[in-house]
């Protein structure tokens, strides 16, 4: 078959287009080994996962996972601060080679990027004084507990919780907190990262994690083809988990340990 000039050089063109793709697809560990330096995508303003402290120096679970992955490749970090809505584009667009923000995963994000194995919990739970006894849903019979109205943690709190429970139901997770700091209820109902924030900023309450309502694992994305960098954060995150790292970074950030974290 016999193509003209202009023809041939547009198959040319495309061909060295996907050799180029295919390139970057699968060379994205060597290129960050050969740097030395990795992008990692990190929420700041999501504590107790990614926040900025008064010297505006990134601190939280989702940072020290990213410090960790770094370390282990014997790499330095390159923070990239982005929010929910840009985090993925940011994976896409080569703009970060990870993204470590509170990452769920789920069908529709699967068509797009790959994920590692889950490095933390994020979840839904109740806490109170550890001077509190509560081993049980049962043991809140009586008790008084904050929730923020209609949220997550309300709906499931009104699944498992006896019928004397004191619902205390707030228009927003501020007023929720405010309430359990002053003392006006026994416990809240809340998520781990409102909770981790509170007890970051209150330890004078004594507060600790009691009962999980629900449990939804933080994944680090990965761009699609990454196979040998998805390989080797998965190889970090198993020694981390059997090293008991993951769970003591959940214990200091969320209050409870990773526990028993999908792959």
């Amino acid at each position: 078959m016999k193509y003209s000039k202009r023809r041939f050089a547009a198959i040319l063109a495309v061909a060295a287009l996907f050799a180029t793709g295919a390139a970057q697809a699968q060379g994205a560990l060597d290129h960050i080994l050969k740097a030395k330096v990795i992008k990692i995508a990190v929420p700041t303003d999501y504590p107790p996962y990614g926040s900025v402290d008064k010297n505006m120096t990134p601190q939280g679970l989702d940072i020290e996972m990213a410090q960790l992955i770094a370390k282990q490749l014997g790499t330095k970090v390159e923070l990239v601060p982005v929010t929910s809505a840009n985090r993925i584009p940011y994976l896409q667009t080569r703009k970060a080679d990870l993204v470590i923000s509170t990452l769920g995963k789920n069908a529709e994000r699967e068509k797009v990027i790959d994920f590692s194995a889950a490095y933390a919990p994020f979840f839904q739970a109740v806490y109170a004084s550890k001077n509190l006894n509560i081993k049980s849903f049962a043991d809140m019979g009586g008790k008084s507990v904050a929730v923020t109205r209609g949220a997550m943690e309300d709906q499931e709190l009104a699944k498992v919780a006896p019928a004397n429970v004191d619902f205390k139901r707030f228009e927003d997770n501020n007023a929720t907190i405010a309430a359990f700091v002053a003392g006006q209820t026994q416990t809240i109902a809340t998520s781990a990262a409102v909770a981790g924030d509170m007890m970051q900023k209150n330890p004078q309450l004594g507060a600790e994690y009691k009962l999980l309502l629900k449990d939804s694992p933080c994944f680090i994305g990965i761009a699609k083809g990454e196979d040998g960098l998805k390989a080797k954060v998965n190889e970090i995150i198993a020694n981390a988990k059997k090293d008991g790292t993951l769970d003591a970074m959940a214990k200091k950030w969320l209050g409870r340990p990773a526990g028993d974290l999908p792959v």
